[in-house]
């Protein structure tokens, strides 16, 4: 696409004040909108370096966002993108084959006017079109009261760097052609994860101009079931597993969250012995990342360091990722079988372990 980028994530909550109060003490975010108090739908839209996340819960349950979350829990509902010509990109699109779910259309609100339109994506996620350039995202929304804390240089959180989509067996490879067809994504990257009696395929998509990247994984059916097949039960189908939030440091970003409540995976022993054999040298940094519990990986680019939340969600489905690239191009599937092979060495030497 054109002269394209990320809009905002657009989350389908429970409970949009709550949600957002999590997003705001647990990793910084700060509130730059929100919807009139008394309306059934609740929305309110947090930012923090590029990213924009728009949290909306409602009390009506014939709504949109109510039918989402009874089907699906809290989770990602829409990644927006934002275009120069909504009508011609949501024509282009649907010329491509995408299915159309909002025609392009204006709406005033209390935020403005807002030009914008919506196709599907994968499973119940949409991709809602929004004019460049618009002030917010959505015409119901109106900027918060000044006092707010501003956006400043010390912010941890930069990017998305990518959105981890499960789908169902035979999904794969149809939902990689959709993008490529309807969006003129370009497939990057291909691989086939083996580990232990379970296995997965992954294929990864981007558009080169907004920067948005899907990896997309799909189970092996002829292994045992695994934690593809473990999201799309919970979940209900297809649908985000994780964001990936990149920073300039992990390890002090780490440090920072953990110590404002956000509780992240913990990691075998074990792996930290076996690590530098895969990635080579990591010198003073590894005690460091073995007591905070970050994986690091290695591909022919450089180096990734990454760290994975627990899902704060009750049915364990949406989680986050803390991802430091250091040249690194692509997304630690290294780590898999690295934490695989750390398990059987823990189990190996007392047992029984928790692997989190």
């Amino acid at each position: 696409m054109e002269r394209a980028r990320l809009s905002h994530v657009h989350l389908y909550v429970g409970d949009a004040c709550q949600a957002s109060y999590y997003y705001r003490k647990a990793f910084g975010f700060r509130p730059i909108a929100e919807s009139p108090s008394g309306r059934q739908t609740h929305t309110v839209l947090l930012a923090q370096g590029r990213i924009r996340l728009m949290l909306s819960s409602t009390t009506d349950a014939s709504d949109a966002v109510a039918r989402y979350v009874a089907a699906h829990g809290d989770g990602v509902a829409d990644i927006a993108i934002a275009v120069p010509d909504v009508v011609q990109a949501f024509r282009t699109a649907v010329a491509n084959g995408a299915d159309p779910v909002r025609e392009p259309a204006s709406r005033t609100g209390s935020g403005g006017t807002v030009l914008s339109a919506s196709v599907r994506g994968f499973g119940d996620v949409m991709h809602t079109l929004v004019e460049e350039g618009a002030p917010l995202p959505h015409p119901d929304l109106s900027p918060v009261e000044e006092g707010h804390p501003a956006p400043s240089d010390g912010e941890l959180l930069r990017d998305i760097d990518h959105f981890a989509v499960c789908v169902p067996v035979g999904e794969l490879d149809k939902t990689v052609s959709r993008y490529q067809q309807m969006f003129g994504f370009e497939e990057i990257f291909s691989e086939f994860i083996e580990v232990g009696q379970q296995a997965m395929l992954s294929k990864v998509v981007s558009d080169p101009s907004s920067g948005i990247t899907l990896t997309i994984l799909e189970p092996d059916a002829t292994h045992d079931p695994g934690q593809i097949d473990t999201f799309l039960q919970s979940h209900g189908g297809a649908g985000v597993q994780h964001m990936a939030f990149e920073t300039g440091d992990i390890r002090e970003g780490v440090r920072r969250l953990a110590g404002q409540g956000v509780e992240f995976l913990t990691t075998p022993d074990a792996y930290y012995d076996l690590v530098e054999d895969r990635v080579g040298e990591l010198g003073a940094e590894l005690p460091d990342l073995r007591a905070r519990g970050i994986l690091a990986d290695r591909d022919e680019w450089g180096l990734l360091l990454q760290i994975f939340t627990r899902s704060p969600y009750a049915r364990r489905t949406l989680f986050l990722e803390l991802i430091e690239r250091r040249g690194a191009r692509t997304f630690g599937s290294g780590n898999i079988k690295g934490l695989y092979e750390a398990v059987e060495r823990e189990q190996s030497r007392e047992g029984v372990i928790d692997a989190g």
